[in-house]
């Protein structure tokens, strides 16, 4: 469900998919290709939300950002795995949020990481690029391979897959 708050309608081009039990409310912007899978929110009534082009926030996943001081920006060829939670964070491009990940308020995630399923991120934390990082609180692991890049990005791949059958089953009356 597409929503606006006080007069701010979502954009969402031709080219992305948005479930019909997602809902997405306020400022936010979906860049080409992208998608936005069953159950998640997207709250963008507080601050603006911005997903890059080919990004994919998957079921049950929250983005939101924090009053007045932090938006939530996700870059190009970014995989939300299922439950994360996304609050008021900039998250730069081929980037792998695992299942049940959080990532809180002015945390910065590098290009071409990976957050492990269930890894908390706090607060003003800077993950550096190609970063593999896990537990609670978060800890950088080790430094991603060329492979491990690859692997990111053949996870959005597939989301964009997904985004074309569901596009081409979409029921032109919905």
């Amino acid at each position: 469900m597409l929503r606006s708050y006080q007069g701010i309608h979502p954009t969402v081009p031709a080219s992305a998919y948005v479930d019909i039990s997602a809902q997405l409310i306020g400022d936010i912007v979906l860049g080409e290709h992208a998608s936005v899978w069953m159950n998640a929110v997207i709250r963008g009534d507080v601050n603006s939300i911005r997903i890059g082009n080919g990004s994919n926030i998957q079921d049950c996943a929250v983005l939101h950002g924090m009053r007045h001081l932090y938006p939530v920006i996700i870059g190009n060829g970014v995989t939300i795995g299922h439950n994360a939670t996304v609050h008021g964070c900039i998250v730069e491009d081929d980037v792998l949020i695992g299942i049940g990940a959080v990532i809180l308020n002015d945390a910065r995630i590098g290009a071409g990481s990976i957050i492990a399923a269930g890894a908390v991120i706090p607060e003003h934390t800077v993950i550096p690029p190609r970063s593999l990082v896990a537990g609670v609180p978060g800890k950088v692991r080790r430094t991603l391979t060329d492979e491990d890049l690859a692997s990111i990005r053949m996870y959005a791949a597939n989301y964009l897959d997904y985004t074309k059958v569901y596009l081409s089953e979409r029921d032109p009356q919905s």
